[in-house]
């Protein structure tokens, strides 16, 4: 039997940052990530950004610029793929790619409907780099069934690019023993969504994110993730462990 340590992908040319949030407190829009970016998207000149999840309602230009003038202090250029006319061919042509985060349903609601899904998804197995925060953190596992979003709009369906082999759960928060909030848990919601499904879920705490290097999956951060399977109890993996399941 494997250990809960090592995980084994076919060949893959895959290179991810697949991240909780975009901004910890106290901090600015990315910054925790900045030196993994710097490597993610080395020699990338230009990434084209995915504004469709439009985090308190902004505009995709609105959203554009906030990703935009982080990017410039890595020397790199962002283009919303809103500002193609061709939306097909922006994403061929991207060098690098980043779904940013917001509301799940929205976005993917708007990738499936410009078949945009698909098409990201071919490009990051080919070796295009790929940043998700949050809901393009979501969208990377086979569904968006674990979200934590209102469903104020209705996607064609829950799938997603399938490209990690278990789901997440973005934002996972622990649940407080002296809160006066008697409702569900995440653990609770995690727990119904089991009966239903079989897929392992990650728990991916604020600050936290995975590394996806070609056939490797490393959990990265200061925090340890919790681990969903079904049928079985949670448990706790460390920082810097790698993903077997």
């Amino acid at each position: 039997m494997l250990g809960p340590n090592v995980m084994f992908l076919k060949d893959s040319m895959k290179k991810m940052i697949v991240a909780s949030t975009s901004t910890l407190f106290g901090g600015s829009y990315l910054s925790y990530l900045k030196e993994e970016l710097k490597e993610l998207y080395r020699g990338v000149e230009e990434i084209v950004f995915v504004p469709y999840a439009r985090p308190s309602g902004i505009s995709w230009d609105e959203y554009t610029k906030i990703a935009s003038n982080f990017f410039k202090s890595l020397g790199i250029s962002v283009k919303g793929i809103h500002e193609f006319e061709d939306l097909e061919k922006g994403i061929h042509s991207a060098r690098g790619i980043f779904v940013g985060g917001g509301n799940t349903f929205v976005l993917v609601k708007k990738l499936q409907e410009t078949g945009l899904m698909t098409l990201i998804a071919n490009r990051v197995e080919q070796g295009t780099p790929y940043l998700g925060t949050s809901a393009g953190s979501n969208i990377c596992g086979p569904s968006m069934k674990t979200t934590n979003d209102m469903p104020i709009v209705m996607p064609p369906s829950f799938d997603c690019m399938n490209l990690i082999p278990f789901g997440i759960n973005a934002h996972f928060l622990d649940a407080d023993p002296d809160s006066k909030h008697k409702g569900e848990t995440r653990d609770t919601r995690i727990k119904e969504y089991h009966i239903y499904n079989k897929d392992i879920i990650i728990g991916l705490r604020e600050g936290s994110w995975l590394a996806v290097y070609g056939n490797k999956i490393q959990l990265k951060g200061d925090l340890s993730a919790k681990v969903f399977k079904p049928g079985e109890m949670p448990f706790e993996l460390e920082t810097e462990s790698l993903l077997n399941f």
